[in-house]
């Protein structure tokens, strides 16, 4: 069927504005971690869970995608997700504490696991087959945009208002993106026949994935070889196990494990997976670190990422069109480089570093990854014959939010043990015996002596004052430290990328 121009453009401004809605949203919430923490009195390992529970849910709900698009076609499961972020965003607005906030991002990631496979799918199906490579660069585009927005304006919204208006905001985008959708998303010409709803499999894989993420954010709080925790392992374990045997079933609809016998997917699926780790861990960390290491105000901590967004935004239809002309493996690897360097160049920054030199960091780590996604995206769905392309779509999102998911909890797991091994390692040296110690709690002393301040007071309130700085350099070395595995992340998916590289020339041979 051919499509006019104008009509395409109408259909990807629909879709990208509801997924980048989606997106938007879970990155706003990443400012708001620190002012979690102070509020409800909890640690690192509890608060990202305003990220993780988000990507976890939208991990599991990514299966559903083909199932509800059968049953209730692409215009109608369209609208049905833009219906569920609403409400999840109205939890989120409205809930008295940490875990109801919890539930809400869990309902927002249910509706962005069946919006994104959706889009990429429409996407695929308007656009040529030479120009998908660009369909897949503009898919990304709204991605990255959002990425970068989202932090910006969810730190506005706290400095100007308070941290919960950063549920709401999304809102107006919503409701436009559900009524363009009525208008403009294409049904299929050939519905699908749905299948039974495998509620086994989607049972099976949301416990793997939920005791997954717990497993990996509690061990360090419960202890990692406690009676707990060794049941939490157990646990996934089995749900994991059971889960990819109950797909050998004849009547399984979530997973086609045929898809990995393309040995061709299978290596852009897990280079998606592992590269997930530093993508998504960068998007976390950088507006946690300008709040908690340099002191920015949200409202600055949130805009780091967007020049680098801004520019990668810009660049992503460019990447596209390279990924349909030159071998998409030496573009990935070169994209992985460029965010290793990176990561690199950020474990150099202090409390001291300026915002646009962490800015020009950034800029790099976004470039990176604005070649490296439509690649592999372009890379994993181009190796599948049309009647895969709904399995493939939300298999590609699934290795890809699930690694982003792990790769967030694994971050936060170094950013605490490295914090707290630097933090004893300072307090074991601040002992009378320490001349330095000795001279700055006696200069602050005299500072305070002079304000006024008595003298017990004011013993105590240098004290205080050394604690102080001895957690500020502890979490800033802390932090140098996690960028350190960043970088390691970005390496780990070398190994799928040279397999990728490998195919490619024979097939170029042949």
């Amino acid at each position: 069927m051919d499509r006019s121009p104008l009509y395409i453009w109408l259909v990807t401004a629909t879709g990208l504005l509801a997924f980048f809605t989606m997106v938007f949203s879970s990155t706003m919430a990443n400012v708001a971690i620190p002012h979690v923490m102070g509020a409800y009195g909890i640690g690192q390992d509890r608060a990202q869970f305003l990220a993780t529970a988000f990507l976890a849910t939208n991990t599991a709900s990514l299966l559903i995608n083909r199932w509800l698009v059968a049953r209730i076609g692409q215009r109608s499961a369209f609208a049905l997700s833009l219906i569920l972020f609403a409400v999840g965003s109205m939890i989120c607005w409205w809930a008295p504490n940490f875990s109801l906030i919890v539930f809400g991002r869990i309902v927002q990631g249910l509706s962005s696991g069946i919006v994104q496979p959706l889009d990429m799918v429409v996407l695929f199906q308007v656009f040529p087959p030479d120009r998908r490579g660009l369909a897949m660069g503009l898919f990304s585009m709204g991605v990255v945009f959002a990425l970068g927005l989202g932090p910006a304006i969810g730190g506005l919204a706290i400095d100007l208002l308070e941290w919960r208006y950063i549920f709401i905001v999304p809102l107006p985008a919503a409701a436009l993106a559900f009524l363009l959708g009525f208008i403009f998303i294409p049904e299929r010409e050939q519905r699908a026949q749905p299948e039974p709803f495998d509620a086994l499999g989607f049972a099976l894989v949301a416990a793997a994935i939920f005791l997954l993420t717990t497993g990996i954010a509690s061990g360090q709080r419960e202890g990692w070889f406690s009676d707990y925790m060794l049941a939490i392992w157990g646990g996934f374990l089995v749900s994991a196990v059971g889960f990819v045997l109950s797909q050998c079933r004849p009547n399984a609809s979530l997973l086609d494990l045929g898809l990995f016998r393309n040995l061709r997917f299978a290596a852009a699926g897990t280079t998606s997976f592992v590269f997930a780790f530093a993508s998504f861990g960068t998007v976390y960390i950088f507006p946690v670190f300008g709040q908690i290491v340099p002191g920015m105000t949200a409202t600055e901590a949130g805009s780091l990422l967007l020049p680098g967004c801004i520019v990668a935004s810009l660049l992503l239809p460019l990447a596209g069109r390279l990924s349909d002309r030159y071998p998409a493996p030496l573009i990935v690897f070169g994209g992985m480089a460029a965010a290793m360097a990176s990561a690199v160049m950020m474990a150099g920054a202090d409390s001291d570093t300026a915002f646009w030199t962490i800015a020009g960091y950034l800029l790099v780590n976004r470039i990176g990854v604005a070649f490296v996604t439509p690649a592999l995206n372009n890379t994993a769905l181009a190796a599948l014959e049309p009647r895969q392309l709904d399995s493939g779509a939300g298999v590609v999102n699934l290795l890809l939010m699930l690694g982003g998911s792990c790769g967030i909890n694994i971050l936060v797991v170094v950013l605490e043990r490295r914090i707290g091994h630097h933090s004893d390692a300072f307090a074991a040296t601040q002992t009378a015996a320490n001349d330095a110690t000795r001279e700055l709690l006696g200069r602050v002393g005299g500072i305070l002596g002079r304000a006024g301040l008595p003298d017990g007071a004011r013993e105590q309130a240098a004290l205080d004052y050394l604690g102080h700085m001895v957690a500020a350099q502890a979490n800033m070395l802390g932090f140098q430290d996690g960028f350190i595995a960043m970088a390691v992340f970005c390496i780990l998916p070398m190994l799928p990328v040279c397999l990728l590289i490998g195919r490619t020339a024979r097939s170029i041979r042949r």
